[in-house]
């Protein structure tokens, strides 16, 4: 059974940078595409950006492209997302996720593995 962890939330101010973090357990996630997305109070989790197995392809919400970025290691079983010139409206609890299935565009919805989320606050 594979367990995910994220870290690195917090609270920034707008056009600050953080860097969240998440690591497998359980298991090697290195043939498992992987990515990241969110979720605010009474809205649907959304996709935020996703990473091939092989870490050659990356996809992103339009929302973040240009300001995010998803990389992962697999030596450390983790992957990663840098935030730059985050916004108010990046404010939400972000999960990262693994999934085997087909990895095409930001449709890619994973449901074999989700972690608990960490908090991201930007301030205005």
């Amino acid at each position: 059974q594979v367990q995910l962890v994220e870290s690195g939330g917090g609270l920034v101010q707008a056009g600050g940078s953080l860097r969240l973090s998440c690591v497998g357990s359980g298991r090697t996630l290195s043939f498992y595409h992987m990515g990241w997305f969110r979720q605010v109070p009474g809205k649907e989790r959304e996709f935020v950006a996703a990473i091939s197995w092989t870490g050659s392809r990356t996809y992103y919400a339009d929302s973040v492209k240009g300001r995010f970025t998803i990389s992962r290691d697999k030596v450390k079983n983790t992957i990663y997302l840098q935030m730059n010139s985050l916004k108010p409206e990046d404010t939400a609890t972000y999960y990262c996720a693994a999934d085997r299935s087909a990895l095409y565009d930001s449709t890619w919805y994973p449901n074999e593995y989700w972690g608990q989320g960490t908090q991201v606050t930007v301030s205005s």
